[in-house]
């Protein structure tokens, strides 16, 4: 029953367990897409909040909103009354025009006289908070289902620029004009829509305008700060948004969340309904459909590449750099052809790595050099070309003159490596730890320093230094004489104590008869 499908296929794959939600979306197998999800983490990217002004920052052009949670919301100033431009960016592929005045510098006092200190306003949370900051917020609201866009607020209509087809497209609009949308709401037929028929608008139309009414309703009669709406949650909003024409199935391994799709999913199209399915076997799901190999390989800090090329992907607190080697790629019939292999085949890997990590923020991708432009911008133009499927949002510049390609993603949440991992406790997120030759230089550096300071006569000062057993081991094979020399320049008598529980970077320099410290690198 869960054997391979037949070829362009696409499988949605959820694994439901007690302390997290993965749910994974294979290409013939291969798996595109990745998310994760925590019932300790609550998710509030989508959510709507009718929160309160904390404070109004002129110079940042910006406010400060108390939504209910630890940390205050941050909002642009040309975000907090609502325009019909921005909500064309709701609905992938739909992007408007930004006119000037949207965003026009507000003079001192003027936001504060429409939004003063205390006053409510009604947000949806646009980016979640991320590592130290809050969450971005924003009034233009949306609200998606599974074929439309509702945009409370606005009066806009229109229908997903990737829907190309102009005869569609003309069909979309017509269904669209005779929705029955709620008064001063406007509302976006998305990409999935396309070939939908009416009767499915209409039931999507009135999911949608039921939500806004229970929104408007908290709106009227709930306190601030509270929640007024939520997105439902990863099986759910996956399914909404990925279940297209393609997937062959959806294969779920939780009896309880298997009916709630099963019966989500008859709600849209009930000739997909036996799409399905519930897995019982007895490996684990993720190991049945072989994704936990594949996962284990691309969140690997190298990457390799099917040529015989690798990537290494690191990520810093201002950005990611990918850097891709030739590795033990064969080679082409010359050294450019060889490298152009290389780096269209990295192009495309690079924009599977940035959806499955889910990288946003700044990346800087370092390409193998090509002399010739025409290489380069073959190069270029792959990278473009596998990042359109991306739903997140990215700008990439042109190869640089060093060979650079410079391109933002949109980051609405954490990645999955912070969400996954943490910072290691030995090395403190560095990845690396001072050599045992760095070491034991720092270390002869402040016994002499305190020999110095602590000698007032002849007398030998003793000495007890306590370090890492790897550092001790260094001092025994290859810095002995160099000690014996510092006892006898200093006046010094020392004795080494191994301590495995010490880190490698931190040792103790104490009186070794009273116990007196006299250095320490260790926190007490």
């Amino acid at each position: 029953m869960f054997g391979l499908l037949k070829k362009h296929k696409r499988e949605i794959i959820v694994n439901v367990e007690y302390l997290e939600t993965r749910v994974a979306v294979l290409q013939d197998g291969k798996l595109e897409d990745f998310f994760i999800e925590r019932p300790s983490d609550e998710r509030i990217v989508g959510s709507i909040f009718k929160g309160r002004i904390q404070n109004l920052e002129d110079g940042l052009q910006a406010a400060f909103v108390d939504i209910g949670l630890k940390k205050n919301a941050f909002i642009h100033y040309w975000d907090m009354i609502p325009e019909d431009t921005a909500r064309l960016e709701a609905e992938e592929g739909v992007s408007a025009r930004r006119s000037g005045s949207r965003r026009k510098k507000w003079a001192p006092g003027e936001m504060a006289r429409k939004f003063p200190v205390g006053s409510e306003i009604v947000v949806q949370v646009s980016k979640g908070a991320i590592g130290t900051k809050g969450p971005r917020v924003t009034a233009n609201l949306s609200i998606p289902g599974r074929f439309l866009v509702l945009l409370p607020g606005t009066t806009l209509k229109g229908v997903s620029r990737k829907i190309e087809d102009a005869k569609e497209r003309q069909r979309l609009k017509k269904v669209l004009a005779r929705l029955p949308v709620p008064e001063n709401t406007g509302i976006i037929v998305r990409t999935v829509a396309s070939g939908a028929r009416k009767t499915a608008f209409v039931r999507d139309m009135r999911a949608l305008a039921t939500s806004w009414a229970e929104v408007e309703e908290g709106i009227r009669n709930t306190p601030a700060p509270c929640k007024l709406y939520q997105e439902p949650d990863l099986a759910e909003r996956v399914v909404r948004d990925a279940l297209t024409e393609d997937v062959g199935r959806i294969v779920i391994d939780d009896r309880e969340k298997y009916e709630g799709v099963k019966t989500l999913v008859a709600r849209i199209s009930r000739r997909t309904r036996g799409r399905v399915q519930h897995y019982n076997g007895d490996a684990p799901i993720f190991d049945h459909f072989d994704v936990e190999r594949q996962l284990e390989s691309a969140f690997r800090r190298k990457v390799w590449l099917k040529g015989g090329g690798y990537l290494v992907f690191d990520e810093t607190e201002a950005l990611v750099a990918i850097d891709i080697n030739t590795g033990r790629h064969k080679g082409g019939p010359s050294q450019e052809e060889s490298i152009l292999q290389v780096n269209l085949e990295a192009a495309e890997e690079i924009a599977r790595q940035l959806r499955l990590r889910n990288i946003g923020g700044l990346v800087v991708i370092d390409f193998i050099d090509m002399r010739h432009r025409r290489n380069q911008n073959a190069v270029y133009r792959a990278l473009r070309e596998h990042l359109r499927g991306d739903k997140a949002r990215s700008n990439v510049l042109q190869i640089s003159q060093l060979g650079l390609v410079e391109m933002t993603r949109q980051r609405a949440e954490e990645s999955i490596r912070a969400t996954a991992y943490t910072d290691c406790p030995y090395c403190h997120g560095r990845g690396k730890v001072k050599s045992t030759l760095t070491m034991s230089v720092e270390v002869q550096r402040h016994i002499a320093e305190v020999l110095r300071r602590q000698q007032s006569g002849k007398e030998d000062l003793p000495l007890k230094i306590t370090v890492n057993p790897s550092v001790l081991e260094r001092f025994r094979k290859e810095d002995e004489a160099q000690l014996v020399e510092i006892e006898q320049k200093f006046h010094g008598h020392l004795t080494f104590v191994s301590n495995a529980n010490l880190h490698v970077e931190d040792f103790i320099i104490s009186h070794a008869e009273r116990g007196t410290e006299f250095f320490s690198t260790v926190e007490h």
